[in-house]
């Protein structure tokens, strides 16, 4: 198969990309967290503010508020034990353990992994990865970066004004023992809802942040000591105290034509000891050959596509009512946010609580990035659609959401509930029980055409940051929402009539009132 056919496969076929025959060895399952072995550690404080409000950026960056930020972000919440689990074949299997994090994983997996670049007092200049299980920084190389990573970044970001940058990887083995080749799909959204929080998170320790899905991958690993057959950085997130104006306005010429493997013989390659548990490590050739191909070797490969379509139809618009940004409690908002299931119940929804979810979900939305070359001006590659049934004022049926408008275009009228949920492939979430219905929808070609194979991760990475937006919106208007890649993709165009206008359903997710879960739950905080 090759790489189109693989990614024409993972969005439309699913089951030409994974074997019918696949067996989870669970008692060889790789930990949800990488562990290094034989390194100096830094210990992060475990007093956690118990609630994030927002407020002034802090006069200099302390590893205090460092560890506050990596705990919010990526470290172990929640422990739980559900009533029952079940298998793959829907059999209980008891009792079961999980740890869990503020943000969603397929399968609580975790395949994504935080490094960081710190340039602070308290600890010394230098490469860290951030161990989730023990709630401490692991120095993997001492030294000042700036002038490194500067040209693997394509010279558009002041490293001098940062002080801190933060990498994040995927670990390929981590989901794709369970998912096998459809891991690749889910790699992208897992490390876009860590993008969101993470950017969420900055917004209320007062760090100024963007995103970098353009870089020298070879260098960038190189520098973290990654091996690109295990594990390879997705996105690259500067935070920095200063304002910043110039950040991705562009790169010089002078170093336009560094390579990737010129920049890493400047620094010697390191190759840590870490842990993963599994004895059995199976081949994934296509995960690799995937990762090869998106990578970037020059900066000249650097692009800045075209921004999303505008919005429109022939269908009726009905305008939303006004709606101020929400004003919530991050900290409470990711304590309550989880994954429904079958805890949805038709409760009620008006217009009110629906407009107030769409114009959160997408304005915050809104960040800087390498790709855009105005933030003002750029528009978003992704967007919004919905099916919604029994909502206060809004009539049943199949909607595309006009965030400029703010208002809701009629594509197809009717209660689609039904159709739903035939397309679903694990009826895991009953949606008669739901009253939104919401699909996070895209550029049918994944960016390929302006972005190369590159562009397929970095739209499900901004699938993923939205999706995380929207769920902590919910959450914060006191629902729940259920991120689900298991939907007919073809059924769900249809209904929006995307084939013909380019575009496709990248994500589905059903948002609406949730009973309680039945489950032993506690929080792990100080």
């Amino acid at each position: 198969m090759n790489l189109d056919e693989f990614l024409q496969s993972l969005h439309f076929d699913v089951d030409k990309v994974r074997p019918p025959d696949c067996k989870v060895d669970w008692e060889d399952a790789p930990l949800p967290y990488k562990l290094y072995q034989d390194l100096p550690a830094i210990p992060l404080s475990s007093e956690v503010p118990l609630s994030l409000i927002g407020g002034e950026a802090p006069v200099q960056p302390r590893l205090r508020e460092m560890g506050h930020f990596l705990w919010y972000g990526y470290g172990l919440t929640q422990c739980s034990q559900p009533a029952y689990a079940l298998d793959s074949t829907g059999k209980g299997r008891g009792p079961m353990h999980r740890s869990r994090r503020f943000v969603p994983s397929g399968g609580a997996l975790y395949p994504n992994e935080l490094y960081l670049y710190l340039k602070m007092e308290e600890v010394p200049d230098g490469i860290y990865h951030y161990d989730v299980a023990h709630h401490r920084l692991v120095l993997l190389r001492e030294g000042n970066f700036d002038s490194y990573l500067l040209r693997a970044l394509g010279n558009r970001c002041d490293w001098s004004s940062c002080f801190a940058t933060v990498f994040v990887s995927t670990v390929f083995w981590k989901n794709f023992f369970k998912y096998n080749y459809f891991s690749y799909r889910l790699q992208g959204l897992d490390a876009g809802a860590l993008i969101g929080q993470l950017l969420e998170l900055a917004k209320r320790f007062g760090f100024v942040s963007g995103v970098c899905f353009q870089f020298l991958d070879r260098a960038v690993n190189h520098l973290l000591g990654l091996s690109e057959q295990e594990e390879s950085v997705y996105a690259v997130i500067p935070l920095s105290l200063q304002p910043v104006d110039a950040w991705f306005a562009g790169g010089s010429d002078g170093d336009g034509q560094v390579r990737d493997r010129e920049l890493c013989r400047e620094l010697p390659e390191i190759r840590h000891r870490h842990f993963i548990r599994s004895r059995k490590v199976k081949p994934y050739p296509m995960l690799v050959k995937m990762n090869q191909a998106a990578m970037l070797e020059t900066m000249p490969s650097f692009q800045r596509p075209a921004g999303g379509k505008r919005v429109s139809g022939e269908g009726p618009s009905l305008t939303l009512p006004e709606a101020d940004r929400l004003s919530y409690d991050l900290a409470a908002a990711c304590r309550k946010r989880y994954s429904p299931g079958m805890d949805f119940f038709l409760g009620k929804v008006c217009q009110h609580q629906l407009a107030a979810l769409l114009k959160e979900a997408t304005v915050s939305f809104a960040y800087r990035n390498d790709l855009d070359a105005s933030q003002e001006k750029a528009r978003p590659r992704i967007s919004l659609a919905g099916c919604f049934y029994g909502v206060e004022g809004i009539p049943d049926g199949a909607y595309r959401y006009d965030s400029d408008a703010h208002a809701l275009q009629l594509l197809q009228p009717g209660d689609h509930r039904f159709s739903l949920q035939q397309g679903m492939t694990l009826h895991n979430v009953n949606l008669f029980q739901v009253p939104l219905c919401l699909h996070v929808t895209g550029d049918r070609n994944h960016l390929k055409e302006a972005l190369g194979y590159r562009g397929y991760r970095i739209q499900q990475m901004e699938a993923g940051m939205l999706m995380q937006r929207l769920l902590l919106a919910a959450s914060a208007l006191g629902m729940g929402g259920h991120p689900l890649l298991g939907f007919d993709v073809n059924l769900s165009d249809g209904l929006y009539g995307m084939k013909s206008r380019g575009e496709t359903c990248l994500l589905q997710i059903p948002v609406g009132p949730v009973r309680p879960h039945p489950q032993l739950q506690g929080n792990l905080h100080a």
